[in-house]
């Protein structure tokens, strides 16, 4: 597993120094390859960083550019007529916005589940317990409600009786995870994919019941992709077997 996460965040690193990468699909790069354009969410940005360079590697002569998001905002992107090939949700409820507008060439496929955590900075300095009365007072982050993240969590809390007061709601589990780390939060609401991720910088709090209420992760081609047989080779390759074992080692379930 270690191979692995060193080679992701390498692909990771250079996605992240060109946001814009996702913005032209289809057609060739500096070096001739085709560019499959693939929309991620945030919490996929790992794992399908691994699937895509394995997809390279299996696939001579393609390059696949990853956009890696907040699925709110991706989605908002391709209403808006952004170009891609593939998107990839955090839940079903967003991929939902893209069929309803006709934008996919088919049913959207499930290919992974996730569930929430708490994370605390090391030591567990203000003393949180669970998605209970111990978050009264501290400095808790959030996903937006609309983000599946924060849509999750707010279901969670309310099927527990309590009430969240974040004092920051990002658009992004990654910028939840990163308000943690960073030593801005006490307390943060993310995905165990996104706890394990940076499992030396955080304490993982289990929330009870979270198991029960697991977020789905449907992918699916884009009807505006340049070559569909492609983009499902891609879609083929993370919901086959291989693709299934990468997803379980960043700690994602089988759907």
């Amino acid at each position: 597993m270690g191979g692995r996460r060193l080679r992701a965040a390498a692909v990771v690193a250079v996605v992240g120094l060109s946001p814009l990468a996702g913005c032209a699909s289809g057609g060739d790069d500096d070096e001739g390859r085709r560019v499959l354009t693939v929309f991620a969410a945030a919490s996929l940005s790992g794992a399908f960083s691994e699937i895509a360079a394995d997809f390279e590697a299996a696939t001579p002569g393609v390059s696949v550019r990853l956009s890696v998001d907040g699925s709110r905002g991706l989605v908002d992107q391709i209403v808006g007529g952004a170009p891609a090939d593939v998107f990839a949700s955090a839940d079903v409820r967003t991929m939902d916005r893209v069929a309803s507008a006709g934008l996919l060439v088919s049913e959207p496929v499930p290919f992974a589940t996730n569930v929430l955590t708490l994370i605390t900075p090391p030591g567990n300095p203000a003393g949180v317990t669970g998605l209970d009365s111990s978050l009264d007072g501290v400095r808790l982050v959030t996903c937006a409600d609309g983000v599946p993240c924060g849509s999750a969590a707010r279901e969670l809390a309310g099927a527990a009786g309590v009430e969240l007061r974040p004092v920051s709601e990002e658009s992004a589990v990654t910028d939840v995870r990163g308000k943690v780390t960073s030593g801005e939060a006490d307390a943060g609401i993310v995905y165990v994919t996104d706890a394990l991720a940076v499992a030396d910088a955080v304490e993982q709090i289990p929330i009870a019941g979270a198991d029960t209420a697991a977020t789905v992760y449907p992918i699916g081609v884009l009807d505006r992709a340049t070559d569909p047989g492609l983009s499902q080779r891609f879609v083929d390759a993370v919901t086959g077997p291989a693709g299934r074992e990468v997803l379980a080692a960043y700690g994602f379930g089988a759907p």
